[in-house]
């Protein structure tokens, strides 16, 4: 069989595609033409490599070729990859909620007229067969068809509406007299009422696991300690989700690692696909915790998934992979669910027994009559329980199961690399390396920013995605913000001069192409990338932080460390534009309140100037106390190429500190326990 346009792509997603019966074309200038050419409405199908129900209608529908000879017949069939074209998604997710009044997800579904790509119907998955009333997917497309060819004046009309709807998405509202924390006390009854006080986590199942909220939390906590009364009740409503995530099954208790979300509210069965940025979240915020707590379960999970990271995700080019699929093998979670009798014959009596009492063995069966593994019984109670050490009988049953299940088949690696959530995992991998005392994930931090320099960052611009060498499609506000975030936490767990330069550069691309000068805030595409029907602009967190709230940070905190008042005015602009969205709907906005509370309070700074080693070791010494407002940069003296703000802070014949709240600074420091005095006083502050 001929394979169609899909071929060529970089996307695996789309190249899944490129056997499908039907004439699907990429989004571009000719799949577009031809819709205008023929004029034939635009069939828009969405998707990612990782998800379960795009297998699903693919092989239902896309792959028959009564339905393909339907689609070819009446409509120009393009193909998007969500994660290399968020910009489609985002703009097309929103136009379903629009015309639906319901989410969306993928698959996306959406039908676009041809002249100017205006979504007129739309959906998710659709089945082949009819079911519950509504009529299978090859009869819906018949009848979509028709309807376009006869209601073209009733299409223009909901288009002009839904045109409008856009517009009145981002209000611009204007800005407060000036900004307060009313949006952090906002947040902080947000989180307590959708809070699950007996299994962790905020709203009902399904669960994800919402990085931002934990983190606010925690920042909460932190911000109160030094008082009188300090919030114990924020600090409990992170510690507990994260323990329940981490005994839960969402966390791979073999391998290490995070799936995307949780089908119930206790943690236990997961949605199986593993994403990137879930992963490189959750592994700096779980080393957060552990500073934070010195709770070692923390700890181990942080290791765990930095571990998975490193064998199961890096490519060749040091860089990380986007996702593992849910599927393998033709079903959702083959790979890592196991049959009891299975079980048995690979461990010993004695194992059997503690690994069976430990992860739920001795339960009835959680998923489709096998088991799901997940931590049933608190180690502690294991432990007090137990006649022997246990520990080491769970972990000779879990290397053999492990060794087992490495023999399966594995779900398939989309092998694309994407540069924003390359930037999570660089951040996540930065922080852990420092927290945890592993200088191999520092390492690995470094190998993957040279990688996306060397081939993602071209004529002082950055490319989203790249694959087997190909590197393409204009970067989008996120790439840029989380980069230049990944690179401000890699250079305070190892100090590279290229590297803040390179986040410089990151940072007034933002402001030259990206940002809204009359509104503030930054919008999602470039200002010379390509128009579509909507160029968005948004505050709010997704599955991702917000871009703007991502940005807005990064702006504080270079602004302060360079002396840069327009980052600082940016930053602030940008925080009036997002003020009403951040108080009126927090539960939505938890990164940009982070981001609101950095810029009220102030970002400390610590600059350490010496020999490496010294400086380094004075760093260690300050690193140990948790405080998510402080930066701590170990400057050799010998680092070339300082900005001028770092270079006026020199070694005094010996190893110096600067101790800055804001773009004000200390006398130099050169009494290690005199910092540490002053460290200590700030705590909570």
């Amino acid at each position: 069989m001929p394979r169609n346009r899909l071929a060529t792509e970089t996307s695996p997603y789309l190249r899944q595609h490129a056997d499908n019966p039907v004439d699907w074309y990429p989004w571009g200038d000719e799949a577009l033409a031809a819709a205008r050419a023929l004029d034939k409405p635009i069939l828009l199908s969405v998707g990612y490599s990782a998800c379960h129900w795009c297998h699903v209608m693919a092989h239902e529908s896309f792959e028959d070729p009564a339905i393909a000879a339907v689609m070819n017949r009446c409509f120009i069939n393009i193909k998007v990859d969500r994660e290399e074209r968020p910009d489609i998604d985002k703009i097309y997710q929103l136009a379903l909620q629009f015309i639906t009044r319901r989410s969306g997800g993928w698959p996306l579904t959406m039908f676009l007229t041809p002249d100017d790509q205006r979504p007129f119907f739309g959906g998710t998955y659709f089945a082949k067969e009819s079911r519950q009333g509504t009529p299978g997917f090859g009869t819906l497309l018949e009848r979509i068809a028709a309807y376009y060819s006869h209601h073209r004046g009733e299409i223009q009309a909901q288009n002009a509406e839904l045109m409008r709807a856009f517009a009145r998405f981002e209000p611009q509202e204007a800005a407060p007299p000036s900004l307060d924390d009313m949006p952090l006390l906002a947040a902080r009854h947000s989180l307590e009422q959708n809070f699950d006080k007996d299994y962790g986590g905020f709203g009902a199942a399904p669960k994800f696991p919402q990085p931002s909220s934990i983190e606010r939390c925690l920042r909460h906590w932190y911000g109160t300690s030094s008082g009188a009364s300090p919030d114990l009740k924020a600090l409990f409503m992170a510690t507990l989700t994260l323990t329940r995530m981490a005994e839960g099954g969402i966390f791979d208790q073999l391998g290490g690692g995070f799936a995307r979300y949780s089908t119930d509210r206790f943690w236990m069965i997961p949605h199986f696909e593993k994403m990137l940025y879930d992963n490189g979240q959750l592994l700096a915020l779980y080393a957060e915790a552990h500073l934070a707590t010195g709770e070692p379960l923390f700890a181990r999970v942080a290791g765990e998934t930095a571990d998975w990271l490193l064998r199961d995700m890096r490519g060749a080019d040091g860089a990380f992979c986007s996702s593992l699929d849910a599927d393998s093998e033709g079903h959702e979670g083959t790979f890592y669910v196991w049959d009891r009798t299975e079980i048995r014959k690979l461990l010993t009596p004695t194992e059997y027994t503690a690994f069976a009492w430990r992860f739920g063995l001795d339960r009835d069966a959680n998923f489709e009559g096998r088991w799901h593994l997940h931590a049933q019984e608190p180690l502690d109670r294991l432990i007090d329980d137990a006649e022997e050490p246990i520990e080491p009988v769970l972990a000779a049953a879990r290397a053999k199961l492990i060794a087992a299940r490495s023999a399966r088949i594995a779900p398939a690696r989309d092998e694309k690399i994407l540069t924003a959530w390359n930037a999570l995992a660089i951040k996540g991998l930065a922080r852990a390396g420092r927290v945890l005392r592993r200088p191999e994930l520092i390492d690995a931090a470094m190998a993957a920013v040279d990688m996306i320099r060397a081939t993602l960052w071209r004529n002082g611009r950055l490319l989203a995605t790249a694959k087997d060498g190909r590197a393409h499609l204009a970067a989008y506000l996120d790439d840029y913000a989380f980069l230049a975030e990944a690179l401000l936490e890699l250079l305070q767990s190892r100090w590279r001069s290229t590297d803040l330069r390179f986040a410089g550069e990151l940072v007034d691309v933002l402001l030259a192409q990206f940002e809204d000068l009359r509104h503030g805030g930054f919008y999602f595409t470039a200002a010379d990338q390509e128009a579509l029907i909507h160029r968005s602009k948004s505050f709010s967190d997704d599955s991702l932080p917000a871009g703007n709230a991502v940005a807005t940070a990064v702006l504080c905190r270079l602004g302060c460390l360079l002396g840069e008042l327009r980052y600082l005015e940016a930053a602030e602009r940008t925080l009036n534009a997002a003020y009403g969205a951040m108080r009126d709907y927090p539960q939505s906005h938890m990164s940009m309140v982070n981001a609101l509370e950095e810029f009220l309070t102030s970002v400390q700074i610590i600059v350490i100037r010496g020999t490496a080693d010294d400086a380094e070791r004075w760093a260690s010494e300050v690193n140990v106390l948790y405080s998510p407002r402080r930066l701590v940069f170990a400057i050799p003296t010998d680092a070339p190429d300082l900005p001028s703000a770092l270079a006026e802070k020199p070694a005094k014949g010996r190893t110096t500190a600067y101790l800055c709240t804001g773009m004000t600074c200390s006398e130099p420091l050169t009494d290690l326990a005199v910092l540490g005095r002053l460290v200590s006083a700030n705590l909570g502050g």
